[in-house]
């Protein structure tokens, strides 16, 4: 197999990925409408792949998932790709452990960052998924680098996948695209219960100890390894 040709096989692979993880995105409710998207790094290349603009989850195929370099420059594709491209494309550039990221308005994480405020870590779940609170990143335009550079600068000192981009949404990374969407799935689910919680009384937050030991053990014993 040609170097090109192996390239063009995990492009391809990635595009059918990417597409299938959007369908995760409706199942958990976390976005609407053409709302959101799913991008995905491809290995070993400056390049990445992302679900293009404004079409519906029900039209999404992987042929029409848009290839683009890390400028957020189209290399390949009949679309043109997400609003979030030039955003996620410096994740990448600065994350180099990152493969995959994720964007939605998932409802109770939104309302959080529509008050600048971070998801506190009062249940076992947010110490296990975010190693703490799930921070709140700055407030940037839609359509350049800036909201790239406030997920960055957020996520760079936090041990949490996700970032509450300030009266915008949530944005979610991983070492895979899958994981990233795993992360926005969990993020929706803290936040919802931490505000329910909330209506009750004052959630109890967990000891910074405890938060440590609970991290350490779902991210390196739990599951199979």
């Amino acid at each position: 197999m040609t170097a090109v040709t192996e390239v063009q096989s995990t492009i391809g692979t990635l595009r059918r990925e990417v597409c299938a993880l959007h369908a995760e995105l409706t199942r958990y409710q976390l976005v609407v409408w053409t709302a959101g998207n799913v991008s995905a790094r491809v290995p070993g290349h400056d390049l990445l792949v992302i679900k293009p603009s404004g079409v519906s989850y029900d039209d999404l195929t992987p042929e029409n998932m848009v290839v683009c370099d890390l400028e957020g420059r189209v290399v390949d594709g009949q679309h043109a790709p997400s609003s979030d491209t030039e955003a996620q494309a410096y994740v990448y550039r600065e994350m180099p452990q990152v493969g995959g990221v994720v964007h939605t308005h998932s409802t109770y994480a939104t309302a959080w960052a529509a008050r600048a405020e971070p998801v506190p870590c009062v249940l076992t779940m947010g110490a296990d998924e975010f190693g703490g609170e799930i921070p709140v990143g700055p407030f940037a335009v839609i359509g350049d680098d800036s909201i790239g550079r406030g997920i960055v600068d957020t996520l760079r000192g936090s041990r949490s996948p996700a970032v509450l981009m300030q009266n915008h949404g949530v944005f979610s990374i991983g070492p895979t695209a899958r994981a990233a969407v795993k992360a926005a799935v969990m993020c929706e689910d803290v936040a919802r219960t931490v505000h329910v919680s909330r209506q009750l009384g004052a959630p109890v937050p967990i000891s910074q100890p405890q938060v440590d030991a609970l991290f350490d053990r779902y991210q390196n014993v739990y599951g199979q390894r």
